[in-house]
């Protein structure tokens, strides 16, 4: 009986004809067939390791949720206590095909012929931008602005202390 090795979400199942198994949710509508990626294909005294132009066809049967986990965390002698829950979501899937050669694509025929396309013009040769550029003529140095004299400093204010000594005098 032939079998074979897929990857579903990052996962590897070992699955045959008609079987039928529940794996993380999946992006296809309920009814639609799907190829996932094959790995391998063994069975009947042959094997092999990711054949080429082989398929495995699955049809979505529905979509599920899985069992409750309960999460629970303690922390003795503080009243810290705190509760979560998660269902995971599931999608249910049959292998209906295994081992199914895709047939290869025909060649595209043209419909009809295009006119001949015009010829191009024969392309300049490419310069450098530093060998296209005319050279600038030279300008006078403007002067330089003189610095800004720096700012006087404000007359230094007697002690009030010194003040009330002269007077108490």
């Amino acid at each position: 009986m032939a079998y074979a090795i897929i990857s579903l979400g990052g996962k590897q199942y070992r699955v045959q004809e008609g079987q039928r198994l529940v794996v993380d949710r999946l992006a296809h509508d309920e009814g639609k067939t799907f190829h996932p990626d094959v790995l391998f294909v063994g069975g009947d005294g042959k094997a092999d390791f990711a054949p080429k132009g082989t398929t495995v066809t699955a049809k979505v049967v529905g979509a599920t949720l899985g069992e409750k986990i309960r999460i629970g965390k303690y922390k003795r002698r503080t009243g810290y206590r705190r509760h979560t829950g998660h269902r995971a979501k599931l999608t249910q899937i049959e292998i209906t095909a295994i081992g199914v050669k895709t047939a290869s694509r025909p060649a595209a025929k043209p419909a009809t012929e295009k006119p001949a396309a015009k010829p191009k013009p024969a392309a300049k040769p490419a310069t450098s931008r530093a060998a296209a550029a005319k050279p600038k003529a030279e300008k006078p140095a403007a002067a330089k602005p003189k610095p800004a004299a720096p700012k006087p400093k404000p007359a230094a204010r007697p002690k009030a202390q010194a003040e009330t000594k002269d007077e108490a005098e």
